[in-house]
């Protein structure tokens, strides 16, 4: 795990991260709060739930610094990772201007 977000790749690295130890990541979810579904515990110890809190806040801080939405940017990371992106429009998808009005 990485130790430190200093950069927009540390957050890319920390996403991928946190997707490769198999969590559903959310942003603003305490990693606390995660469980595991099969065995119906936590999925992290308080410790590693407290470091990985630690760098999600220096995440918002450095996409807050690169004026980055830290939602979208985790989303699309998320999305490519787990092939969802072949099914669910990525975040940087530029939409043609009739594209609700087309039925």
């Amino acid at each position: 795990m990485i130790n430190r977000i200093e950069t927009m790749a540390d957050v890319a690295f920390f996403t991928k991260a946190i997707i490769d130890e198999g969590v559903n990541l959310h942003p603003d979810t305490d990693f606390r709060e995660y469980v595991n579904l099969v065995t119906n515990e936590n999925t992290y110890s308080e410790t590693e739930a407290e470091k990985r809190n630690e760098l999600m806040m220096q995440a918002f801080d450095v996409c807050e610094k690169n004026g980055v939405e830290i939602y979208d940017f985790m989303y699309e990371i998320f999305l490519k990772e787990t092939g969802l992106d072949r099914f669910i429009p990525l975040p940087s998808a530029i939409l043609p201007d009739d594209y609700f009005s087309q039925g």
